[in-house]
């Protein structure tokens, strides 16, 4: 095709190539080419993109014109009038800078130009032929979702978001800017921008930019006339920093005045050269690629060497969501292709979908099934048919539907296969679910624990974060289709259309993250810890939570009337103390009487013009009056009642007679799980009240509870990482590790030792293993600061090695920006360089997280490792609560249980990780919790 001059009726788009390639690194695997390990995610994501859209820019709207715009490495213009431009952006990751010139020549091998020019940036590149392509009389189409480019728009010019498939004009542009296209640059002159650097009017964002502009028209006549704003503050900005507006005006206002070595008439649409495209791309080793494009081009695929016997090719497709495309299962004959494509596939992404969040009680109502990104279904099974005249609707099902027994029945094979794959976002829940049914699911992935081992401290793992941080994909929000407060509404009333493209939806999202975390956790180093740590303590939690605990209703009722009968009369000794009655649970009353009836010093009063009565305050006078002391009583009492002598009773299963609770594998950063509905890993152990709760806890008639809990395996894991030999002996030697620690630090001799002595040593070996400060061990001990500071200042004079370790930790989280623990665990450590309070709350966190981290990760592998080691006995694993296990035993296999389980709890480390100090683990039994333990 020869070149045509640019004109009325033709059509140019222009491709923002940084925009494709940022986009193909961050939502495709780190993919390596098998010949070199040459980085190739990107290019392939980008490759992918270029061939939709290819393929779908077809017919009387198609381009006449195409190009894909680069920025040139280096400095522009920008950085000339303002050198700080740009400044704080990272450079980009290491293995995507090869990719760089592979993507230019990957437009190229399309036959699409392919443009950058040194000095310039793409935008302006852009704007100079959207400007001419206008002036032509032609049409423009900018395929960018950049906010920079929205200046452009107008006059036959508009965007593009291909990853929204969303059109950008003048109204587009006006809900983004709050002004038209012609005044977007003096709104961001006024607001800046802190990805570019670009500095702006300070305390001026987008919506007070847009206000100003509007009412004065453009950013000079703003500027002329600021001494008459209002709003001193506003005003000042205005006129002390004019000089930086309109400099920032510069750095914004694009360039539509380029001088360009080619014309648009240069970039008009070629059909690619199959011999050039396929070469390239068979050179790439894109398999899936080359084949698809040659069936397109009529050509035969030239050959590609295949990946190595049992490697699974991840697919880098980035295939755009597509809600319409999701199809509803509603018979045998429609659900057996399904499974046939499961079959040949080898894996599979599966959701339930139910009437609630509790396992134990909720019911089925349909299940949806994902083998490739964006291709998924939705089984409806017990949807309720909709009843015009009933505010509740029906309990008839709705029409359209498979009978629940005959698809658990055709999936029932597919889920207990064990040469297929089920995928799943928190699968424990889905495994539950269907366990009720029959259904022993197995094997299992999970990509909430994937994220857990690649991403631990930086962000949480739900679905909804981990679709919009990796997919760029907003999921459909469920509170729409059941609402919220008393007119909520279960999954089983939402009509069946609605709930088609919401539940196929998850698993198709799921198995775009299984695609994305599953090689990412070998090149991440983590495999170990999701293969060994997480994914198989997913049927053992499972199963824990499904046997339950039992718990006497009794008890708790008693306890109950007990704690408020207590409350009451703390209530009458604090109105007693105050001098007159007031509500003890209101903090703005409390406030009032401490500091401004009573006269106590601290008293700091917040935003809303209360006193703030935290614990820490309260703890603080306490050591001064007997007035906040009483009401510190006062409060445990209340959470003890509210939470767990009144709540607990609610959470006895009527089928059961049991608690089940559900545990939370990503419940810490450091791997600690912590446990929901009820949280029984808080319970208060130190309190008397405390302890009593778990007098609730009982076994079944002929059996006891058998409680077996690691002792102090935090301080051992200390002794081994910081190499203080002083500890080691201590332990080797069997000794009281708390008043060894306090004959070292106060040349006490063991024979001579006080309980006071020792409870401080205490306080300061467990305040430094969660780097207590000098003020925190002062309000625990309520000693003066000076001399809590004191005693950690000895305690490292004692123990150098402990100081050590902490500088040496510290130091490698700035670098890494991770820590680790003994068995390979990642914490992230996002704030280790914050300045101020954060600061010191990020040291502490990444000293304690290896520590504390290595011991979670230890009673983790007990817990996989404990039903082969019970298997032969009639014993069950119910309940983890930090580093103890409890179990429920007939009365005549108590020895011989606790020699198994101790036996696997001790040696848990073992044979990954080899510990200086042995580990112990002391066991108890009882009729009730508190007794065992």
């Amino acid at each position: 095709m020869s070149n045509t001059e640019f004109g009325k009726g033709c059509h140019l788009h222009l491709i923002d190539g940084s925009a494709f390639i940022f986009r193909a690194y961050h939502a495709l695997p780190p993919l390596t080419r098998k010949s070199d390990g040459l980085p190739i995610g990107a290019v392939a994501g980008f490759c992918n993109m270029l061939q939709r859209y290819v393929e779908g820019n077809t017919g009387p709207d198609a381009p006449t014109h195409v190009a894909v715009i680069f920025d040139h490495s280096g400095k522009t213009f920008r950085n000339d009038l303002y050198d700080l431009y740009k400044a704080n952006r990272p450079p980009a990751p290491e293995d995507l800078r090869p990719q760089f010139p592979l993507t230019r020549t990957a437009t190229r091998a399309f036959n699409i130009a392919c443009k950058e020019v040194e000095g310039f940036e793409a935008d302006d590149i852009m704007a100079t032929l959207a400007c001419q392509a206008r002036d032509a009389g032609g049409r423009c189409t900018i395929i960018s979702s950049d906010k920079d480019l929205m200046q452009l728009v107008g006059g036959g010019v508009e965007m593009l978001d291909a990853m929204k498939n969303k059109r950008i004009d003048r109204d587009g542009v006006i809900e983004k800017f709050g002004v038209g296209p012609e005044r977007v640059v003096d709104v961001q002159a006024l607001a800046g921008d802190s990805v570019d650097n670009v500095p702006g009017a300070p305390g001026i964002g987008i919506k007070t930019a847009a206000l100003l502009i509007n009412e004065y028209g453009d950013l000079e006549s703003l500027l002329d006339r600021a001494s008459e704003i209002k709003q001193p503050k506003r005003r000042q900005t205005l006129i002390d920093k004019r000089k930086q507006i309109e400099m920032s005006k510069t750095l914004v206002q694009l360039d539509c005045n380029m001088a360009l070595d080619f014309t648009i008439a240069d970039l008009e649409v070629r059909d690619p050269d199959p011999e050039v495209l396929l070469g390239f791309l068979a050179e790439m080793e894109f398999r899936t690629l080359t084949k698809r494009m040659a069936d397109q081009l009529g050509q035969e695929a030239p050959a590609i060497a295949e990946a190595p016997a049992g490697v699974i090719e991840v697919i880098a497709e980035d295939v755009p969501f597509d809600r319409d495309a999701y199809t509803c299962v509603r018979s045998a004959d429609e659900l057996q292709p399904w499974i046939d494509q499961i079959r040949q596939r080898g894996w599979v992404a599966v959701d339930t979908e139910t009437t609630g969040l509790d396992e134990m009680v909720v019911d089925l109502v349909g299940i949806s099934l994902c083998v490739e990104p964006g291709t998924a279904c939705y089984i409806p099974l017990t949807h309720r048919a909709a009843a015009a005249d009933d505010l509740f609707g029906s309990d008839d099902l709705a029409k359209g539907q498979m009978p629940l027994t005959t698809a658990l029945e055709m999936l029932k094979p597919v889920l207990e296969d064990p040469a297929i794959m089920k995928i799943g976002q928190n699968m424990k829940y889905d495994a539950k679910i269907f366990a009720r049914q029959g259904i022993t699911v197995a094997p299992m992935d999970d990509t909430m624990l994937m994220s857990y081992a690649l991403h631990g401290g930086l962000h949480n793992h739900g679905m909804d974060t981990l679709s919009e941080r990796y997919l760029d994909h907003t999921p459909i929000p469920i509170k729409p289709l059941l609402g919220t407060g008393k007119s909520a509404i279960t999954f089983d009333k939402v009509p069946v259309s609605d709930a088609i493209p919401y539940a196929a939806e998850d698993a198709d999202i799921t198995l775009r993250l299984w695609q994305l975390f599953k090689p990412r956790l070998h090149q991440a180093k983590v495999s170990t810890v999701y293969e060994t740590l997480e994914r198989p303590l997913i049927p053992v939690l499972a199963k824990m939570e499904m046997d339950g605990i039992k718990v006497d209703r009794d008890t708790l009722s008693r306890m109950s009337n007990a704690f408020a009968q207590k409350m009451a009369e703390l209530e009458a000794d604090i109105h007693a103390l105050a001098g007159r009655p007031f509500n003890v649970g209101s903090p703005k009353q409390l406030g009032e009487i401490l500091f401004d009836e009573m006269g106590l010093e601290g008293g700091k009063k917040g935003k809303t013009g209360a006193y703030a009565t935290g614990a820490d305050i309260l703890e603080d006078l306490a050591t001064e009056h007997d007035l906040p002391a009483r009401v510190l009583d006062w409060r445990q009492l209340s959470k003890l009642k509210s939470t767990y002598t009144d709540a607990l009773q609610d959470h006895i299963n009527a089928d059961t007679g049991r608690v089940h609770t559900s545990y939370l594998q990503t419940g810490a950063n450091t791997g600690r799980m912590a446990s929901k509905d009820p949280n029984l890993q808080n319970i208060p152990v130190r309190s008397e009240e405390g302890r009593r709760i778990r007098e609730a806890f009982i076994p079944e008639p002929g059996n006891v509870l058998l409680s077996l809990d690691y002792s102090q395996i935090e301080l051992r894991i200390l002794a081994h990482v910081a190499g203080i030999d002083a500890l080691k002996q201590a332990f080797a030697d069997g000794l009281d590790i708390h008043a060894m620690t306090a004959s070292e630090m106060f040349d006490v001799s063991l024979d001579e030792m006080t309980p006071e002595i020792r409870r401080q040593a205490k306080a300061i070996n467990f305040g430094v293993i969660y780097g207590i400060s000098g003020f925190g061990l002062a309000r625990n001990l309520r000693i003066p600061r000076a001399e809590a500071q004191g005693f950690i200042n000895r305690y490292f004079e004692r123990f150098p090695g402990i100081r050590t370790y902490m500088d040496a930790t510290v130091e490698f989280a700035k670098e890494h920006g991770y820590v680790q623990t003994l068995f390979g665990r990642k914490i992230h450590t996002p704030e280790i360089a914050a300045k101020g309070p954060r600061a010191g709350f990020a040291k502490r966190a990444a000293i304690n997280a290896p520590i504390q981290g290595t011991a979670a990760d230890v009673i983790r592998r007990a817990m996989i490792r404990m039903p082969d080691a019970i298997a032969h006995l009639p014993a069950r694993m119910l309940l983890q609560v930090h580093d103890e296990l409890l179990f429920e035993v007939p009365e005549a296999s108590v020895e011989e249980t606790i020699a198994a389980a101790r036996t696997a709890m001790e040696n848990a480390a073992d044979p990954a990780v080899h510990l200086d100090v042995k580990l112990i683990v002391d066991a108890g039994r009882g009729a009730n919790w508190a007794e065992a333990h």
